[in-house]
């Protein structure tokens, strides 16, 4: 039997979030949910996401809505330990929403990547906080 237990590192404002969020709850999990703004991963947490859903720490920073221009994160010479200092300071640079489950750990960007590492499928119809299909009423993906 696999096991359930699903974590989703959340930022409630963020609609790529929300839809992700949305779309475990659809598969009838209920997931921990860390708000990582409030509540950020220690580095070791960090590193080992980053690890674990094979990204670099380049790849999990978030540029849109951050410092990420002020503080230079652009300077392609930084490395892996110098952008996950920046992560630790500015928890707004991590990128989200990670989710974490017994298949795996994976950037949700689209929301819908969600679905490949989920323990148990869809239950019914979803659409995206736009309208946009994602589950039939038969619990398929669209598409």
């Amino acid at each position: 039997m696999q096991n359930d237990n699903v974590t989703i590192y959340h930022n409630p404002a963020c609609g790529t979030s929300r839809n992700t969020l949305a779309m475990i709850l659809n598969a009838g999990i209920e997931p921990n949910v860390i708000e990582y703004l409030k509540n950020p991963p220690s580095r070791q947490e960090l590193s080992s996401l980053i690890e674990r859903a094979g990204l670099t720490a380049r790849e999990l920073l978030r540029e849109k809505g951050t410092p990420y221009a002020e503080l230079g994160l652009d300077d392609e010479t930084l490395t892996d330990e110098q952008l996950v200092d920046a992560m630790m300071a500015h928890p707004i640079l991590i990128n989200r929403p990670l989710v974490v489950t017994s298949r795996g750990v994976k950037l949700c960007r689209p929301s819908e990547v969600v679905l490949d590492i989920l323990p148990k499928p869809q239950i019914g119809a979803f659409a995206k906080e736009d309208g946009e299909a994602v589950i039939d009423s038969a619990g398929q993906r669209v598409k």
